[in-house]
């Protein structure tokens, strides 16, 4: 079996690589064991050197990450040189602050001293998907690491030249070899590896459906599992918002040509504000440039893959069929690659796959409500619960607000977005467990309690 890396600007395919054996990935996985015996007991400083090396690498090779990531995955590069940044950044946070998220905690018992320690669990696989193909990988990978936990990553198959040259940042900052390692496999190795007496847990960025089929396997291993999944993001305009502003964030639905799990998908609008709203944002899609993301004025680059594309062009047609209006796009464009335009459905309901799906891709489904109540309550009616983006020029009403939105995030005034300094994940199938912050570095520890009478 090969694994192919393609183009989707123009569907060349770049290179193909040969997928690994299993006795391939049984010699990696009992060195990555191995490797973990030894990492857990460094020093903090001696892991913080080595990930503050990593940020410094990634910053010295930004613009060849980013170009691997336009090639590969169509992200436009302006937006891959930022993904390359924000990994660095990760590194330095981790770097700097894991050992006091991980220091003792003290506790008051009938013991003449208690306390409780974070103590790394094991190598831990992580099921990462094309995206963001850096940033999905660091956000998990620093704080592992420096926990001094070792990881396996089976990267998208789309995206190989990624997951090679992340493994390579971490050989040339100098962490020791086989703590972090590729598994160059399809989905059907997954289950083995699970399975595999070295792994000791599972961490899942993609969709809810491979989430639950991750969570099984890991379920009859009794492993624990992290799944960061799917979302259908409700971005609120209240009827006192500003809305140009609001309009202005239109990238909000564009970042990463739509493909984001937190881009706002579902805007849900007050009836009272609703015809300008439409009117700003329509004129703010309709500007963005879509070409080549090689080029650094390109805004929207094409879809990761020609049958994501023809997915997403599913989604609106049967939400035009059931009475979605198409305001701007809605067509496939014509040429090469998998380009699909900005586009807006308006008069979008309950029913549609605009609504009820979670739609990958740069299309705003825009929704009525009648009222504040209202807004809120088609917000929460989704399966998923990841982040919300909720617009009111009136902080209390914000405050008041932000606890009945079911969402594992709620941003005001500001379109939903991830960062090293806060807890990153959802609720309902949009998952369960944390990523960052000092949450997210906890996951995979054994939480210990001692006792000393």
């Amino acid at each position: 079996m090969s694994i192919q890396s393609i183009n989707p600007a123009t569907g060349e395919v770049l290179e193909t690589f040969q997928e690994m054996t299993t006795s391939e990935i049984d010699r990696i996985l009992e060195a990555t064991y191995m490797t973990f015996r030894d990492w857990r007991s460094r020093p903090f400083a001696d892991r913080a050197k080595l990930m503050r090396e990593a940020a410094r690498i990634l910053r010295a090779g930004r613009e060849k990450y980013a170009q691997t990531m336009a090639l590969e995955m169509g992200k436009p590069i302006v937006q891959g040189e930022a993904e390359v940044e924000k990994c660095a950044w990760a590194c330095d946070y981790y770097a700097e602050h894991a050992e006091a998220f991980l220091a003792d905690q003290p506790r008051e018992t009938d013991a003449s001293r208690s306390y409780i320690r974070f103590e790394p669990i094991g190598p831990v696989l992580a099921i990462m998907p094309w995206n963001f193909p850096f940033w999905q990988v660091f956000r998990f990978a620093a704080p592992a690491l420096m926990a001094g936990n070792a990881g396996i990553l089976k990267h998208a198959s789309n995206v190989p030249r990624c997951a090679l040259q992340i493994e390579e940042v971490f050989r040339k900052a100098g962490f020791p070899e086989g703590l972090f390692r590729v598994a160059l496999v399809g989905a059907e190795m997954v289950p083995g590896i699970i399975a595999d007496q070295h792994i000791r847990a599972v961490t899942l960025t993609g969709s809810d459906g491979a989430g639950s089929k991750v969570a099984e396997q890991a379920g009859r291993q009794l492993k624990k599992t992290v799944l960061e999944l799917g979302g259908s993001d409700p971005f609120i305009v209240l009827e006192d918002a500003d809305l140009q502003k609001a309009a202005k964030k239109a990238e909000a639905r564009l970042i990463n040509s739509g493909q984001s799990c937190i881009a706002a998908k579902r805007f849900i609008v007050v009836e009272k504000v609703a015809d300008r709203f439409l009117a700003f944002l329509v004129s703010e899609m309709r500007s963005r440039r879509m070409g080549d993301p090689l080029d650094h004025d390109t805004q929207v680059g094409p879809q990761a893959r020609q049958d994501l594309r023809a997915s997403l062009h599913r989604q609106v047609e049967e939400s035009v069929k059931r009475g979605a209006k198409v305001l701007l796009g809605g067509r496939v464009a014509d040429g090469p690659g998998a380009f699909y335009p900005p586009t807006v459905l308006a008069a979008v309901d309950r029913g549609m796959p605009a609504f009820d799906e979670e739609t990958f891709g740069p299309v705003a489904a825009v929704i009525r409500a009648r009222d504040e109540a209202h807004a809120i309550h088609l917000a929460n009616d989704s399966a998923f619960g990841l982040g919300a983006s909720l617009w009111t020029q009136d902080p209390q009403r914000a405050e008041r607000l932000v606890s009945q939105i079911e969402a594992g995030c709620v941003f005001v005034n500001e379109l939903v977005k991830s960062d090293p300094r806060l807890p990153f994940g959802g609720v309902k199938r949009s998952g369960y467990g944390r990523e960052l912050s000092e949450y997210g570095i906890r996951e995979f520890m054994n939480i210990k309690s001692l006792w000393m009478a």
